[in-house]
Formats: C-alpha cells, sequence, structure tokens
C-alpha cells in the first residue's frame, strides 16, 4: 500500500544544534516528507527522489544496496588488531547507516545532519533512538562542523552522503573537504563516500578524493543499477590480499548479514 507523503515540522529535542551554521541555511532547507511502499519507507526532500529507506518489519536493517556498500571499511577492521569504535555519518538521510553502526555494531556514532525537519522524520518515523552515551545527532553544516577540532584523529569509520532535494551532485565535493575529512580519521579509519547525480562529474570527484588521500588510498565499487558509486578511502593505506578479503567478507556476512561476498566481484583498488 502506498501513503500520501507527510510533511513535518522541526522538533529538536535530543539533538545539538550548531546555531551559527543552521540558522543561515534554515530558510533554504526543503520540505521533508515519506512514503510507504509496501514494505518499505522512504525519506523524501520535497521532491520523488528517494533520501533514505527502511524496512518497515525490520527498522534497524540497510535496505538499500548502496548504502550497504558503505559499510564496507568493515573489509580493513582487521580482527588482530583494536575494533573500530566510532562512526560518523555527515548527512542523516533516513538513518539507517547511524542505526546500524549504534544498535547493530554497538559503536559510538555521531551524525552530522543539517535540516532540523530530517532530524525529526528520522526520530518519529523512521526508529532513530534519542541521543544517549553512545549516540549523538549534531544541527550543524557537516563542511564546517568536519572542521572541528573535536572531531581531529578521533573517527574510525566516516560515512559521507550529502546530497539536496535535486540531486544533481554532492554537496560537499573538493579536495579542501575531503582532506578536511582525512583529519577527522584514526590511523586506521576508512571514509565511504556516496558519489551519484545528474551531472557527469565521478571521474573528477574520484581525483579529488585521491589528491586528498593519495591514490594508493582509495577503493571503488562499482556503480550500483541506480546509479550509486561508493568510493572508499582510508588514512593509512594498506592492500589486503584477496585471501585476507574473502575471509572477513564471509565474516561480516555471518556476523551483520551485509553481502560482503558480493562486494569483492564488484569493489577494487583505485589503479596507481
Amino acid at each position: 500500500m502506498t501513503s500520501s507523503p507527510v510533511s513535518f515540522t522541526p522538533k529538536t529535542s535530543g539533538a545539538r544544534a550548531a546555531p551559527a551554521t543552521r540558522t543561515r541555511a534554515a530558510q533554504r532547507l526543503p520540505e521533508v516528507n515519506f512514503s510507504d511502499y509496501g514494505d518499505v519507507r522512504c525519506l523524501h526532500l520535497g521532491t520523488e527522489w528517494v533520501q533514505g529507506s527502511m524496512l518497515l518489519d525490520r527498522p534497524y536493517d540497510i535496505e538499500l544496496e548502496y548504502v550497504q556498500r558503505m559499510m564496507a571499511w568493515l573489509l580493513f577492521d582487521d580482527p588482530g588488531t583494536a575494533p573500530k569504535k566510532h562512526a560518523m555519518q555527515l548527512g542523516l538521510g533516513a538513518a539507517a547507516l547511524t542505526k546500524f553502526c549504534r544498535k547493530k555494531l554497538r559503536m559510538k556514532t555521531t551524525a552530522i545532519e543539517i535540516n532540523p525537519q530530517v532530524v525529526s522524520a528520522c526520530r518519529f518515523w523512521f526508529k532513530l533512538p534519542p541521543d544517549d552515551a553512545k549516540l549523538l545527532v549534531v544541527l550543524a553544516d557537516a563542511g564546517v562542523e568536519v572542521r572541528n577540532p573535536v572531531w581531529t584523529a578521533q573517527v574510525d569509520a566516516l560515512q559521507v552522503d550529502l546530497y539536496d532535494h535535486e540531486a544533481a551532485a554532492p554537496v560537499l565535493d573538493s579536495f579542501d573537504f575531503y582532506k578536511d575529512c582525512r583529519n577527522t580519521l584514526t590511523d586506521g579509519g576508512c571514509m565511504t563516500v556516496n558519489l551519484f547525480g545528474e551531472q557527469n562529474q565521478y571521474p573528477d570527484s574520484v581525483e579529488e578524493i585521491a589528491a586528498a588521500f593519495g591514490r594508493d588510498a582509495v577503493w571503488l565499487f562499482k556503480p550500483t543499477k541506480e546509479g550509486n558509486t561508493v568510493v572508499l578511502a582510508q588514512r593509512t593505506p594498506s592492500r589486503p590480499d584477496r585471501a585476507t578479503l574473502e575471509a572477513r567478507a564471509a565474516d561480516i556476512q555471518t556476523r551483520w548479514g551485509l553481502p560482503a561476498q558480493k562486494w569483492l566481484k564488484v569493489f577494487k583498488p583505485l589503479e596507481v
């Protein structure tokens, strides 16, 4: 059954605000609404573009294929080292990544979101838990907040998915921005980025990431059938061999239900 879109009014309880950045942007922010399609609930920013989704009967699983691929940093989490402890999302979307990291992986999780209506939608209709000792939602411009010294070298898994209501190109997509992202990462940390848009700028985006992280730190997925391409960049480059990646993928699939073994068929390092 499909429902008509439902709009939200801002309710910011439970989210820390960054007034200087949020106030300037508030007048330009699109209206947030959602629609149900069968057993899937979709988030929209005033258009037909899907900005995120949730399985109604499994709200803490990840439904969209490209969002699942945003968890590919798990392939670089060596079981022999300390587990990754802090995940950060730039762009909340329907909170799929935030919920998965906090509820399933039990990580300290921080989400940066500029639109208070998105936070309201996630709290009330997408099962985002309230903030607690391990979950923090920050109302801020991601491009500003990522430069906050409090995050320097504090993030193990940075997940970047920043699109406006037109979904034409990433809102933030420059060498300086990706350099700031790199600065948030711990030595063993990884960034994953969703690159999607009507404008054909994917090669340029990859080159900006490579310039900020180093070409030997970048790994690429093939596009999904919807056109989303996930790029991964490591703070400290490594090249695990095929057997290691296959073992880790099997473990990820068994423990977390993510299709990691399929990832290896469409995931490779950037040519140096």
